[in-house]
């Protein structure tokens, strides 16, 4: 909306990526007994023009999937773009059990889902944060020890809480504009997972003292993982929430004829958690 990604790719759109629903029809090769499925979407808007804030959306099969009973239509709207994101950001290089996982941005949409399911699968989270309001956030998401990197030196408190071993992976939200603090506290053969990098689009990366400590940089877009990882994404995803394990933050709920106002609302960055649309 604001024109940070060039001109908009078609002459009308309907926004929004992510939704929850009901299958009312199927098209040719989809079995009739998917009607009636409740349903979380991914990529509803990813290279679309019609995403899926409307009455109704057609989409492949395979984005349309299916969500287990114990889950809400606003908890499953939220999933698609976060949830994914922090699923593949912590699990693509396999189980993190009893590792030591970095999570930046823990009150964000996807650092908040990311430290709920690193708890769920058994490692100790540290998550950073720029106040207050979040470091409660990302406390009540399970983080084992929440820093606040405007106030508290970074470095230091990773290295004490790890005994001077670091961590094993960083979920990185701020790839360049922080990686002057990931260098030193990510620990040889680490990974650092990265899908953002606003504040320092194009870094300067140090890169013999990441080598020398043979760390993996693991740079992705959620909109165009592999096949087979989405498949796992998904499966993880609803494994997660069959445990009541992943659990987004519904902070501000309109309706459709509200549009306008819910991205408004979004737009004055004051809002932690999720923003979702009723229809």
């Amino acid at each position: 909306r604001a024109g940070a990604r060039g001109e908009l790719q078609f002459p009308r759109i309907i926004p929004h990526s992510d939704g929850s629903g009901i299958i009312v029809e199927v098209g040719e090769g989809v079995s009739e007994d998917r009607i009636g499925e409740r349903v979380w979407i991914w990529n509803g808007a990813f290279g679309r023009a019609f995403g899926t804030c409307a009455e109704l959306i057609a989409l492949p099969s395979s984005q349309a999937v299916a969500m287990p009973e114990n889950v809400s239509f606003e908890t499953a709207a939220c999933l698609g773009i976060p949830a994914s994101t922090a699923y593949y950001g912590i699990f693509s290089d396999g189980p993190v059990k009893d590792q030591t996982i970095l999570i930046t941005g823990g009150a964000g949409a996807v650092g908040y889902l990311g430290i709920q399911l690193a708890k769920w699968s058994g490692a100790h989270v540290i998550s950073t944060v720029s106040g207050d309001d979040k470091a409660t956030v990302a406390e009540a998401a399970g983080a084992d020890l929440v820093v606040n990197y405007k106030t508290d030196d970074v470095i230091k408190a990773v290295n004490d809480f790890t005994k001077g071993h670091g961590v094993d992976r960083i979920l990185e939200v701020e790839f360049g504009g922080n990686l002057s603090v990931s260098e030193h506290v990510i620990k040889n053969n680490g990974v650092i997972a990265a899908y953002g990098s606003v504040a320092e689009a194009n870094p300067s990366v140090p890169f013999y003292n990441l080598m020398f400590k043979g760390v993996k940089l693991n740079t992705y877009l959620i909109y165009i993982v592999a096949d087979s990882d989405r498949a796992d994404i998904n499966q993880g995803i609803n494994a997660a929430l069959t445990d009541n394990a992943l659990t987004p933050i519904i902070a501000k709920s309109f309706q459709l004829s509200e549009t306008v106002n819910a991205h408004q609302s979004v737009e004055e960055g004051s809002v932690i958690g999720n923003v979702v649309i009723n229809i």
